[in-house]
């Protein structure tokens, strides 16, 4: 379909696109294989200005919005999803800055995002507090001019490699979610400490650690927005990021079908190659029409939020929804017109298959985007 993009909009994903081919495809077997963070290939996001799509340019940024990010990683993520997270997760990262920090916080920290000096991450998640965020135990205390901090977050995307971490923790226990606040916590502080790196099914590329505060002391101008508010920052990051996540199912889908329809024109079997068997296409046919509606459902998701719309959480949770199960079909489906080829290492489909599922599960399981969905239709009828 054609979505009438700018030429400022197809130049970048032309940048992507030519990162992806250049940059991330010779690296990618080797950094899924070795679970290793693709450092020289954020460089060369860096080097393209893809790290500041989405922050204004009076912080050194390009001064787009979603819809732009939503281009970037889509084009990334049809490559590799676990590089394109690097880039995807450090904007979950900045966007309770962006969104809601000072003046003050966003001067001094997102020229640097912008820049690509500085990789974000986001903590919310602990081992007893998924799901249900309001159930964490890490505290925030206010000691004079600074809070302490302790307790740990877990299976925290750019964990280690990140430089800069927003966090919620509890600032006042017995108000329950209504004591949670945000803060900003820089690698290197005093207390701060990361557990071991975890090993994962997919995106093995992106690093995935706990993060740990043992009487984490920062200052208290790294409190972002005010005590309180920390559950509200998070839902508000989690709304809009929501879209990125399904950009990057949408982009693994998009992959998966690129790698099945070409090989069905080159795998000849009974005299002919497997794509004239219609069998074959009707599933190719469904895997082409579930990619590009839920391209639809991102693209205009991601324009209501640039459109100044103050209600899209519907939307985004029904992007996030249906992109991740899409992908998880397609690169099933994709996996099974390839054969035994498809589930060999030697065809990246197998990769995109295993990247697919934790779009389903993080910021946010499937079964709790239906719960929002609901919550949201509903009051619509009251």
């Amino acid at each position: 379909m054609d979505y009438f993009l700018t030429e400022e909009q197809k130049e970048m994903v032309e940048i992507a696109a030519l990162i992806g081919k250049e940059k991330i495809v010779p690296v990618m077997e080797e950094c899924d294989e070795n679970e290793r963070f693709p450092t020289e290939v954020y460089a060369e996001f860096a080097k393209a200005d893809l790290c500041g799509v989405a922050i204004p340019e009076a912080y050194g940024g390009l001064g787009f919005g979603a819809f732009e990010q939503v281009l970037v990683i889509e084009e990334l993520c049809r490559y590799d999803a676990g590089i394109g997270l690097a880039l995807a997760a450090t904007g979950l990262g900045t966007l309770p800055i962006l969104l809601t920090g000072s003046e003050e916080q966003k001067r001094k920290f997102l020229p640097g995002i912008a820049s690509g000096e500085t990789i974000t991450a986001f903590g919310l998640t602990e081992s007893g507090a998924g799901s249900d965020a309001g159930a964490m135990k890490t505290t925030a205390v206010k000691d004079g001019d600074s809070y302490i901090l302790n307790g740990s977050k877990c299976f925290i995307t750019n964990g280690g490699d990140a430089h800069l971490y927003t966090v919620i923790a509890k600032t006042d226990p017995s108000k329950g979610s209504r004591g949670a606040s945000a803060f900003i916590v820089e690698k290197g502080t005093a207390g701060f400490s990361f557990g071991k790196k975890e090993k994962k099914l997919g995106i093995r590329s992106s690093s995935t650690r706990e993060i740990i505060f043992s009487d984490c002391r920062i200052p208290k101008e790294n409190l972002i927005a005010r005590e309180g508010m920390g559950f509200i920052v998070a839902l508000k990051t989690l709304d809009n990021s929501r879209p990125g996540v399904a950009a990057q199912a949408l982009g693994i889908a998009q992959g998966a079908l690129d790698d099945a329809a070409r090989y069905s024109k080159e795998r000849i079997q009974f005299g002919a190659p497997i794509s004239s068997i219609q069998a074959v296409q009707h599933l190719l046919a469904d895997m082409a029409t579930k990619t590009e509606a839920a391209r639809a459902l991102i693209y205009q998701t991601a324009k209501m939020i640039d459109g100044g719309s103050k209600n899209f959480k519907k939307e985004a949770s029904m992007s996030k929804l249906f992109a991740s199960d899409v992908a998880m079909e397609v690169t099933t489906n994709a996996i099974q017109v390839m054969g035994g080829y498809g589930y060999m290492k030697d065809y990246p489909t197998q990769r995109r298959f295993r990247d697919a599922k934790i779009t389903q599960i993080y910021e946010g399981t499937n079964q709790i985007q239906r719960n929002e969905i609901a919550n949201a239709l509903l009051k619509e009828y009251c």
